[in-house]
């Protein structure tokens, strides 16, 4: 049973996303605000949390960040009324793993949490233990090392990381890294990968603006290479 933690202080929208998620078999924990939310997703160790943006106290983007920020790695959908593209991004670049516009079909993005608490459980059951360059990676203790220091990734970086690795040396489409990444299920953009791959780039190559192994391939997407 996955335990979720829902911080939004739409009293209708919070109890819907309540009731819908009990009666999925999760277990629900919520908060009406940004400093309970923070507060609560900093102690405890959930599986996944539904993050509104506009928040009193401290909104949803801050929210977010100091998470991040903290270590704590739990995956995020975040929810916005807002429809500009700016603000989608900016929540991608802060460290959020998907976000859902209002109004929002139940079904949608039930969906979503599925695949990305799928995502999760993979990356986490993997056993393979992989180096290139300066970095090593094992996916058994979910961690990950650059000369010998210790990188932070989110559960999404993890799991984009992964796919790339397991199907290296292969060009991979956007379409291919969205469908074995986030899952045909889910509708995200294009723009959603092209983002996350300039994070891993800043995290593990030497140079992000030349990478020796996130490598662009024109007009497609991208290629990983372990040389």
């Amino acid at each position: 049973m996955a335990d979720i933690l829902i911080i939004e202080d739409e009293e209708s929208i919070l109890m819907a996303l309540e009731d819908d998620l009990t009666i999925e078999g999760y277990s629900v924990e919520t908060a009406t605000d940004g400093q309970t939310g923070l507060s609560a997703a900093s102690k405890k160790r959930f599986d996944l949390l539904i993050l509104d943006i506009m928040l009193p106290i401290i909104n949803g983007f801050d929210v977010c960040k100091k998470l991040r920020a903290s270590g704590v790695t739990t995956p995020i959908i975040m929810l916005t009324a807002r429809g500009h593209e700016v603000d989608r991004v900016l929540g991608l670049e802060l460290g959020a793993d998907d976000y859902v516009t209002k109004p929002f079909s139940p079904r949608e993005l039930l969906a979503r949490i599925k695949a990305i608490l799928r995502r999760v459980n993979q990356t986490r059951q993997a056993e393979d233990l992989i180096s290139f360059g300066a970095v090593e990676v094992d996916f058994r203790k979910y961690e990950i090392k650059k000369s010998g220091k210790s990188v932070y990734l989110t559960s999404l970086e993890f799991s984009l990381l992964k796919f790339l690795i397991d199907n290296s040396d292969r060009a991979l489409s956007r379409n291919d890294i969205l469908d074995g990444v986030w899952g045909n299920d889910v509708h995200v953009f294009d723009r959603t990968v092209d983002t996350h791959i300039g994070h891993l780039r800043k995290k593990i190559e030497d140079n992000p603006d030349k990478p020796l192994h996130i490598l662009s391939v024109r007009g497609l997407g991208y290629r990983f290479s372990r040389q």
